[in-house]
């Protein structure tokens, strides 16, 4: 239990989590209707990216502008498999060539291509979603920190490959469906994930899973791991000198953050129904880094706070303003890198919890009373 609480951040960890907790699994399913709650789920999906960009920018120093691309992968490859499902014989008898994909049989493809054929397997899609983006993550992450390829250089190249993904993405229509993404998916295993019920079930697995990441992220924190990257983001070079393979460390935590991404774009297309390049291209890439600096760079549970506020925030703006939602997106994060460069994490450990703590102290001074009063309350009693 002690390691545990030592893993979490001790007393203050624990009750983190509780909050995060209660307000994921009891307040906002007791006051929101279905179609908010499962907005709030896709909100959620977004939080898994913020949580690796944490991991990965806020304690390894590795600020990568491409966290679309493995949020995008996991996403895709959900969507592969509940696209096979929807696209059997029946349903696409009226088809020139039935059993595959709408966007394939518009394209003049007459067979499914090899590369789709195993996510009939559902086994195989939820391996895929966890090694696909772990293979990518470890690919780019060799070829540039073996390389020492680091700083504005390596965001830059991650913002260009998100790029090339999304135009190769849009420009395979018959294999990917193009701009418009792959649509139209009703059932997993036969389980219709259009009702109400099924939006439900999906918003506390998204939840546990979102959990599970946070718990991932701050047993790996906890380790010397977790130190080496605080020392590494600080003094790289004298690491380096120390002995230690920092281009090693460096694409362990990249390959982390994508993984954990990749879960999320999953769970997206789950809760949402549809996959698009929409979601993996640059300006998704740069809302993550935006959840992580509102939430707070260094706390995986402000990154969900930020990826809630964030979205709720463009939610209702472009709801409100649709021409100019995204200036007051852009003011928001300006504002908070110049008031609160530490997000709100920052925010409640300078301010909220410093006062806290000093009003709990006034308290107990009034109503509480001291040992000393107590002994001699009792010597009084005695006599």
């Amino acid at each position: 239990m002690n390691s545990l609480k030592r893993i979490i951040g001790g007393k203050a960890g624990v009750t983190e989590i509780l909050i995060i907790a209660f307000i994921i699994f009891i307040v906002f399913p007791l006051t929101l209707d279905i179609f908010r709650l499962n907005l709030v789920g896709k909100y959620l999906t977004f939080a898994f990216s913020a949580v690796g960009l944490v991991i990965l920018w806020g304690y390894g120093g590795v600020l990568s502008l491409g966290q679309g691309i493995f949020f995008g992968i996991g996403g895709y490859c959900m969507a592969m498999f509940l696209k096979l499902e929807a696209s059997d014989l029946a349903s696409t008898a009226h088809q020139t060539t039935p059993g595959i994909p709408d966007f394939m049989d518009w394209n003049q493809i007459t067979q499914l291509p090899l590369f789709w054929q195993p996510f009939h397997s559902l086994t195989f899609t939820l391996f895929a979603i966890i090694i696909v983006p772990l293979v990518v993550a470890y690919i780019i992450g060799a070829s540039m920190f073996k390389r020492r390829v680091n700083g504005v250089y390596f965001s830059i190249i991650m913002q260009a490959i998100s790029a090339i993904v999304t135009i190769l993405v849009v420009g395979q229509q018959g294999f990917t469906g193009g701009i418009n993404g792959i649509t139209d998916l009703k059932t997993m295993h036969g389980w219709n994930i259009n009702t109400d019920s099924a939006k439900y079930v999906l918003y506390f697995i998204n939840g546990a899973l979102l959990l599970l990441s946070i718990l991932l992220g701050k047993f790996v924190l906890s380790t010397k791991l977790g130190r080496l990257l605080l020392a590494l983001r600080d003094k790289e070079d004298r690491v380096r000198f120390s002995g230690y393979d920092v281009g090693n460390f460096k694409i362990f935590i990249f390959c982390l953050s994508a993984v954990i991404s990749a879960i999320g774009g999953a769970m997206f297309t789950l809760q949402v129904g549809f996959m698009s390049p929409s979601i993996v291209g640059i300006v998704p890439s740069i809302e993550i880094v935006i959840f992580v600096a509102v939430g707070g760079r260094m706390s995986l549970i402000g990154s969900v706070y930020g990826a809630l506020l964030v979205n709720y925030g463009k939610t209702v703006f472009s709801e409100s303003f649709p021409t100019l939602w995204l200036y007051f997106m852009g003011s928001l994060f300006i504002g908070v890198v110049m008031v609160f460069p530490e997000g709100l994490s920052g925010l409640y450990v300078k301010h909220i919890k410093k006062y806290g703590m000093i009003l709990v102290a006034k308290c107990k001074e009034k109503y509480v009373p001291s040992k000393v009063c107590l002994s001699e309350m009792e010597s009084k009693h005695e006599q």
